[in-house]
């Protein structure tokens, strides 16, 4: 099709805010679906997406609509997850578009998401349609919408289209919008084909599935194409476009958005922002490509230790489907063999252990997250530490990094001051506040990534009683006071329950470590201290007493010496057996902790 009736857009919003419905609408409305065919949130395939009712993966389809002017539009929809986590992946979405519905729920307005994503479009220069969801409502306020689409985002008002993509109300409005507005896509004016790649999945059968926009030239089989960032050449096989299932096509023109496969093996060859030329006569390379590094870092071990090869199998195929996870095997004295697992953010961490659990049947024990510090060591060096385990000696380091996020909160005028009191626990620092209207504020902070690794989202929610919300972006890293936290049991480490925190932090949550060992470790015949310690320093400790037996039970009348030999002799017994005696700590004991 010419370019000047093809449309690239994509939907953008914060979560829950309606951005699948409505895409199920578009398919519908447009006739790429039947109505036989029609489901509940049809371009979220997991079954995970869909009870959580967040998309993970982006996903393009293609469709045909035939506007009230006579002439038929090919529409190119791209389905982006709200998450922050995904980022990356929503900015090279956006990058493959030259227009975006920004939805926002009419009954709770403007959120950090939305804010967020609305000046990732605006980054990319992109024509914005403002689209109010979920007008049907019995509490829905649009009006109070459309004025926080003003005095938050400065976008006119009046161009903003009521919908609801629930009851289809509203549907053929924002279709006739993105053919009148949304640019057709220009070319780059390059001398061969450039072409986006912008996502891409695996398929048994045909390797690796990558997702393409065609700037320049086009893609069709048979066509020699290099990869610029990995350097990588292979032979096109089959292009085609979704909608929203594969359907094969003879060429990829300018502007047109699909996926081509080319007998690529594994999906790490194919970086995501990576752009896609003619092999014969190269052309330029697209802006915005940066490499995807995990954020947060954990260690993943089987329950049952003979599934190891099952979860080293499962990893392998899991891998293949998100080119953003990665892992290495590694080894602890308490949990056996397992693999140190690195993660795009929390809820990426979240979706991974839950798909392993599901898709592939393995049970699994995870441990304490943590995220990656740069240590300056005495000589000049810098190593960049994830593992507790592998952090050096206190006297060949001298500073640490830990990496910072921004922070947008947005919650109600009311909870201010309990926010304010949460950011400051967490070690971070409010740098400015923004009033959005007469009811809600939005503070912007800088807090440690450690700090928001476990309960904090939670914290927000429980706070604001489900009204906060919250969006970050990483930043840079910053000096900081951390130390590593070690759980001694009889005076040996147990490096399992080890951790890096700040130096005011780690007496409380060693004291907390402390406590729950005690609950979890069965008594012996002889004490057993439990210590948290700060390299010889103890901040705290707690003791499982012995199982007692009354000795002096046989002692019947006679001397009081008789008594006090035989205490002294189990004494001298109990000694001996604390100096020679081990702690068997169980595998329920550390699945207990580490799931607190």
């Amino acid at each position: 099709m010419d370019a000047a009736h093809i449309r690239n857009f994509c939907i953008i919003a914060h979560i829950d805010h309606g951005k699948t419905t409505l895409s199920d609408r578009l398919l519908h409305r447009t006739g790429t679906i039947a109505t036989r065919d029609m489901s509940d949130q049809l371009l979220d395939a997991m079954d995970l997406e869909r009870e959580r009712g967040i998309t993970i993966k982006a996903h393009p389809v293609t469709m045909l609509y035939k506007a009230k002017n006579g002439e038929t539009y090919e529409l190119n929809l791209i389905d982006t997850p709200g998450h922050v986590d995904f980022a990356y992946e929503v900015s090279r979405s956006l990058s493959a578009c030259e227009g975006a519905l920004l939805v926002i729920d009419a009954a709770q307005g403007v959120e950090a998401q939305t804010v967020a994503n609305y000046h990732l479009a605006a980054k990319q220069n992109l024509f914005i349609i403002p689209v109010i969801n979920k007008i049907d409502l019995p509490h829905a306020n649009i009006a109070q919408a459309k004025q926080q689409l003003e005095d938050v985002l400065a976008v006119p008002s009046e161009s903003a289209i009521p919908c609801s993509a629930k009851e289809g109300i509203g549907i053929e409005d924002i279709l006739e919008a993105i053919v009148a507005n949304v640019p057709p896509p220009k070319p780059t004016g390059e001398r061969s084909l450039q072409a986006l790649a912008f996502d891409s999945y695996f398929d048994t059968y045909k390797g690796v599935v990558t997702h393409v926009r065609v700037f320049n030239g086009e893609i069709k089989p048979g066509m020699p194409v290099r990869l610029l960032h990995s350097g990588k050449s292979y032979e096109v096989k089959e292009v085609g476009s979704f909608n929203p299932k594969p359907y094969t096509r003879e060429k990829l023109e300018a502007g047109e958005t699909g996926y081509m496969t080319a007998n690529i093996k594994s999906p790490s060859d194919v970086k995501m922002g990576d752009t896609l030329t003619d092999n014969r006569n190269p052309s330029g390379v697209l802006p915005g490509f940066k490499e995807i590094h995990p954020m947060v870092f954990s260690g993943i071990y089987p329950i049952n230790t003979g599934d190891y090869e099952h979860l080293k199998a499962s990893m392998g195929k899991l891998k293949l489907n998100d080119s953003a996870f990665a892992y290495s095997a590694e080894t602890s004295v308490a949990l056996g063999f397992g693999f140190r697992c690195g993660f795009l953010g929390l809820l990426h961490m979240e979706i991974v252990q839950e798909r392993l659990r599901r898709e592939y049947n393995v049970d699994i024990i995870a441990t304490y997250p943590s995220v990656v510090y740069k240590v300056y060591l005495t000589d000049g060096t810098v190593k960049q530490v994830d593992n507790p385990a592998f952090l050096p000696e206190v006297t060949y380091i001298e500073k640490i990094e830990e990496p910072m996020v921004k922070s947008f909160i947005i919650c109600p005028n009311e909870n201010i001051g309990d926010m304010m009191s949460l950011i400051s626990e967490k070690r971070g620092n409010v740098e400015h506040t923004e009033t959005l209207d007469a009811k809600r504020v939005m503070l912007t902070s800088l807090i440690p990534l450690n700090e928001i690794l476990i309960d904090f989202h939670d914290r927000i929610k429980s706070i604001t009683r489900g009204y906060g919300s919250m969006d970050y972006e990483p930043t840079d890293y910053m000096e900081s006071d951390m130390v590593k936290l070690d759980m001694l049991v009889n005076t040996e480490a147990m490096d399992a329950f080890s951790c890096i925190v700040h130096r005011t932090k780690a007496e409380s949550r060693g004291r907390t470590l402390a406590e729950k060992l005690k609950e979890v470790i069965p008594r012996q015949q002889f004490q057993i201290k439990i210590q948290a310690a700060i390299g010889g320093k103890i901040v705290a400790s707690e003791v499982i007493s012995a199982f007692r037996k009354d000795v002096t039970a046989k002692c019947y009348g006679g001397d009081i010496s008789r008594k006090r030999k035989l205490l002294e002799k189990q004494k001298e017994g109990k000694k001996r057996m604390k100096s020679i005696g081990n702690v068997d700590i169980p595998q329920e004991a550390f699945i207990e902790v580490l799931k607190s």
